[in-house]
């Protein structure tokens, strides 16, 4: 990118085949298109990865991957497919991996997942320029609550109780903006990485994705819903 000093970046699209709430999820289709298609183009398109690798044990979505230009040079082992494994042991074992089969030192690695589709390329640039510019060693993405948090109510046998006394009757413009992890953009210094095993180590910094952006796709419910909102916007 103009600018900035670039390091070596490893692009990495985790894809299991299994899933619980919404089968097959990373392959579900959105407008005519998987959902790895989406993190696919938006990867291609953002011009900051020196490498992009789908990590999946499932022999549908390595194909599909393999379709859409993306590079799967190992097949994850099964434990990695399922609870209590997540991302970040996902990505620990992609970069031994990758090491393994002489894939280059890499010094910052990007992490999309293909469940929050409507990230754009322009994320993943501005993403990369924050973590740059400030220093970072881990940045995620995040988008404001659309409802603030500081007002939520716990109903114990009938009784409402607040989460946050401290707040609770305040006005919202009163209250904290709270953010939460979208899914879409993790950008680690790799060496950290390595030494935390943790994707949201501190200090950890924030790249502020809008909400028509940060649809997080986990059931039929939010498949359906990212439709309806491709429907009504025409584009994102």
């Amino acid at each position: 990118m103009p600018g900035l000093e670039k390091k070596k970046v490893l692009g990495l699209i985790p894809a299991k085949g299994r899933s619980t709430r919404l089968k097959r999820k990373n392959i579900a289709k959105l407008a005519g298109r998987s959902l790895l298609e989406w993190a696919a183009v938006a990867a291609m398109e953002s011009g900051i990865l020196d490498h992009i690798i789908v990590s999946t044990e499932d022999a549908e979505v390595a194909e599909e991957a393999k379709k859409l230009g993306l590079d799967v040079p190992f097949m994850r082992p099964e434990y990695l497919a399922q609870d209590p494994a997540g991302v970040v042991d996902v990505a620990l074992h992609a970069l031994s991996e990758i090491r393994k089969l002489g894939g280059g030192d890499y010094q910052t690695l990007v992490i999309m997942l293909p469940t929050c589709p409507f990230r754009l390329a322009l994320d993943i640039q501005a993403a990369y320029r924050q973590f740059v510019e400030e220093g970072a060693k881990f940045l995620m993405s995040v988008s404001p609550y659309p409802h603030t948090p500081f007002a939520a109510l716990n109903l114990d046998g009938g009784l409402l109780e607040p989460f946050f006394p401290d707040f609770f009757d305040k006005k919202s413009q009163e209250l904290p903006v709270a953010y939460r992890p979208n899914g879409a953009i993790h950008i680690l210094d790799v060496h950290a990485f390595e030494k935390e095993r943790s994707y949201s180590a501190r200090p950890l910094h924030g790249y502020i994705m809008p909400l028509e952006r940060s649809i997080d796709i986990d059931t039929a419910h939010d498949l359906n819903f990212a439709e309806s909102t491709l429907h009504t916007n025409g584009h994102i």
